[in-house]
Formats: structure tokens, C-alpha cells, sequence
């Protein structure tokens, strides 16, 4: 018992994101029907590369483990940097893009989905 209340004593937390919304300001509204699926995906990023355009059908967030990232918005021109050791909230149902400058970026994502949904999809 001892040796568990020590170890309590000496672990920090540090709240790296808490919203209610995406990075570009639209309100998370819901979470998808059906049976909850936890998803965890590392990516790692070359330079000069950009993601395909797509959406999201559920909530989801990301840690920038190292390097830089710019989120874009289709059709509004909206932009975000997201430096090493940055969280960000992603958008849902928003067609939006990722892309790395100079550097490689290693990112975390989480996804709140449920079985059988994809955890994005591509733009038309």
C-alpha cells in the first residue's frame, strides 16, 4: 500500500486538450450510433508531403510528437500550425487536409468511432 501511495504522490498530469470543438471552431454535435471503438493511430509524416483531402465521421484529436503539421480547411482557406508537442482537436464532417514544410512530423491521433466506421474518408 505504501509503495502504490508513493507512486500516486510523485506522478504529475498535465491536460494536454479539452474542447468542445475543432480546431477550426465547429462544435462537436455528436458522437456516432453503435458500439464504441477506441482507435490509436501513430503517423509519421515525410517532408514536403500533403495528406489527401478527406473528412472525419466522428470526434478525434492528435498530439504532434515531433516536428510541424498545417491543418487546412477546403473552401474557407482556414489554416493551423501545429508544432511538437501541440494537441489539436481535428474536425468532424469538414473536408479538410494536412501538410509538413521542411521537416517529417510523428503525430498521434485518437478516434472516438464505433465498429465498422471508417476513420476517414476520402473528399469527392
Amino acid at each position: 500500500m505504501k509503495l502504490a501511495a508513493t507512486a500516486a504522490n510523485s506522478c504529475k498530469s498535465e491536460e494536454l486538450l479539452k474542447s468542445s470543438t475543432s480546431w477550426n471552431g465547429t462544435p462537436y454535435d455528436r458522437y456516432p450510433p453503435g458500439r464504441p471503438q477506441l482507435s490509436v493511430i501513430r503517423f509519421t509524416i515525410p517532408p514536403h508531403t500533403s495528406l489527401s483531402w478527406h473528412t472525419h465521421p466522428m470526434p478525434n484529436a492528435a498530439f504532434v510528437i515531433s516536428g510541424e503539421f498545417t491543418l487546412e480547411e477546403k473552401g474557407t482557406g482556414k489554416s493551423r500550425l501545429v508544432k511538437a508537442g501541440e494537441a489539436f482537436a481535428e474536425s468532424v464532417d469538414d473536408i479538410h487536409r494536412g501538410y509538413t514544410g521542411d521537416t517529417p512530423a510523428e503525430i498521434i491521433c485518437t478516434y472516438a468511432g464505433v465498429e465498422g466506421l471508417p476513420l476517414s474518408i476520402p473528399a469527392p
